[in-house]
């Protein structure tokens, strides 16, 4: 184990770049990263000894097995079968019993899960705060490289196509990632006494479209219920806001090309139920800064939603 490191939903939840976030892996990285640092090459798979297999089964009618490849200097995952959660557990002397369900994001094709995932636990680990990785299973693509880069290029070409389904329909395409998640918790909150984490304590934060899968298991509602929110440059437009729902931290660029441009009606929605919101929209930073080191104010997240997270005292005990 490492230890350092169908219920109802908003009538505008934000649709149309969900075939574009897969760019996450292709159209962002770091500021500097030009070819041949963005050039994807397939990689073994690397060892993961502390994941744990979540209970939701193999993918349904899955034919391509999982694959990852390097790009920008990491390392990303697709075709997911099958679902795991990786512990990156604090000092004991550090612990503050808080924990976060961190969920990367690719656009339900891939998944950045150095960037995005076990740099984001690390750095949380480092702030005595319990942190799991969710690698959850993905919509399957080509095998092959060129096939996988082909299928993006069309995913590209297809964004400015409008496409809105119902919400009810959006929960429903990512039915198999929503129940991942409610693993996830179900897992963490199970083993609780033994991680030595409050179980009321759990919060997700999750990038582009690990962000989505993360407001979709608070709108979704059901038994997950994450103590506090973290979206980092996700989708941003109004929904209905749960009763009781989370305080909610929001990073995003202004140049971020698929979020920036369609207004804040997610913030407005949260402040409107009069629920805690905190918006950070930083001036440059594109999409997918992640943990990436950039010449931007976009790389201050991290510190800003580690003094949130301190700010509601999830950096240290709770008090008796």
């Amino acid at each position: 184990m490492m230890t350092t490191s169908k219920t109802r939903v908003g009538r505008a939840w934000l649709r149309p770049a969900m075939m574009a976030l897969a760019a996450t892996c292709i159209a962002a990285g770091p500021a500097q990263a030009q070819a041949p640092s963005d050039k994807m090459v397939p990689i073994a798979i690397p060892a993961q000894p502390d994941a744990i297999t979540l209970n939701t089964g193999p993918l349904p009618g899955a034919k391509a097995q999982e694959s990852w490849h390097s790009q920008y200097n990491s390392v990303f995952a697709r075709n997911v079968t099958t679902a795991t959660l990786t512990p990156f557990l604090p000092d004991p002397a550090k612990a503050t019993g808080a924990a976060v369900i961190v969920a990367p994001g690719g656009g339900f094709r891939t998944l950045s899960m150095e960037n995005e995932g076990w740099d984001v636990a690390r750095a949380l680990a480092a702030q005595g705060v319990a942190a799991f990785v969710l690698k959850y299973r993905l919509n399957q693509t080509p095998a092959d490289m060129p096939g996988f880069e082909k299928s993006m290029s069309a995913m590209f070409s297809a964004v400015a196509r409008p496409a809105r389904p119902t919400p009810e329909a959006q929960i429903a395409g990512i039915a198999p990632q929503i129940a991942d998640s409610r693993a996830a918790f179900a897992l963490v909150r199970s083993r609780a006494a033994g991680w030595k984490i409050d179980p009321d304590r759990i919060g997700m934060v999750g990038f582009s479209a690990g962000a989505m899968l993360t407001l979709a298991t608070e709108l979704a509602g059901q038994d997950a219920k994450p103590a506090f929110m973290g979206l980092i440059y996700g989708p941003l437009a109004a929904v209905k806001v749960p009763a009781g729902a989370p305080p909610l931290f929001v990073a995003l660029a202004a140049d971020d090309p698929f979020f920036a441009n369609g207004g804040f009606g997610l913030i407005e929605s949260w402040t409107a139920a009069k629920r805690p919101v905190e918006f950070h929209l930083y001036e440059q930073g594109g999409h997918g800064f992640g943990m990436y080191q950039k010449a931007t104010t976009s790389t201050g997240w991290f510190g800003d939603f580690s003094r949130w997270l301190g700010m509601h005292g999830y950096l240290k005990p709770k008090a008796a």
